[in-house]
């Protein structure tokens, strides 16, 4: 592309696609490049993809419709930018990516495009889908029941889909009750814990155990937790009001009143319902 044409692309606001595409070859250009863009690697930009995945789902749970269209836009730059670099390495291109998905898509639907019957329930589908997705993995000789459960998932995320699979297999617990079993038994090897490192090694299986339980009651735990994180930077606000009232902060206060003005404030949105 000439640099002429370049310029009119990058500043075209209708250039879609291939206008992010310019926009991104333009900023890891060596010469004329970013220089912080340049720098950049697979490994360095990683964090930056988890987050903005997470700030789409932020704005989806906030349902602020008005700023999904940039979060997903981030979410796409994060692709573009992973592309480029594979681009610049000989590895693959971001029409490869958008192919290779394309592909995934149709194989893993062939009740929509392909001879495979529609007039199927939405559980039969998702059985489907897993059968072929146990395929896909057995073509990538991931032989294992637990391979392919990519490792940087959420810990809590993980788990469930690490105990899922396992369950497809039999080794799960029967019910609810033994997992709440577990849950005590876990607590208490906690309790005993006479070390750092056996303390860290008691909590992790019991926050595994704690997804389990999740699991078993049809609870998406890290939705659970999110939501509990919420409730408490909303209480902790009214606490903060409260003092800010008194013209006074949570430095000037102490666990006692604190713990009052909490109380209240659980009362009261209790009492809104």
């Amino acid at each position: 592309m000439t640099p002429d044409a370049s310029d009119a692309l990058v500043h075209d606001p209708k250039g879609g696609m291939p206008r992010l595409l310019e926009i991104m070859r333009r900023l890891r250009d060596p010469q004329s490049g970013c220089p912080w863009d340049v720098e950049q690697t697979f490994a360095t930009i990683a964090p930056y993809t988890i987050e903005e995945a997470y700030e789409v789902a932020d704005a989806i749970e906030r349902e602020a419709w008005d700023e999904l269209k940039g979060e997903l836009g981030d979410l796409l730059f994060q692709s573009v930018f992973h592309a480029q670099i594979a681009a610049e390495r000989g590895l693959f291109t971001f029409d490869d990516v958008a192919d290779t998905i394309a592909d995934k898509m149709l194989a893993r639907h062939p009740h929509v495009f392909g001879d495979a019957s529609n007039a199927k329930s939405a559980e039969q589908q998702v059985q489907d889908w897993e059968s072929i997705k146990a395929e896909e993995r057995a073509a990538k000789a991931e032989t294992g029941v637990l391979d392919g459960v990519a490792r940087g998932l959420p810990a809590l995320t993980r788990a469930v889909k690490l105990q899922k699979r396992a369950a497809r297999v039999g080794f799960d617990w029967p019910s609810t009750d033994e997992v709440l079993d577990k849950v005590v038994e876990e607590a208490q090897e906690l309790r005993e814990a006479t070390d750092p490192d056996h303390a860290a090694e008691e909590f992790g299986d019991l926050m595994f155990v704690m997804a389990n339980l999740a699991r078993h009651m049809d609870i998406d735990p890290e939705e659970a937790l999110r939501d509990a994180n919420a409730k408490f930077t909303r209480r902790f606000g009214a606490v903060e009001s409260a003092l800010a009232r008194q013209g006074r902060r949570p430095e000037d206060s102490d666990l006692a009143e604190m713990d009052s003005l909490w109380d209240a404030a659980k009362a009261e949105e209790k009492a809104r319902g």
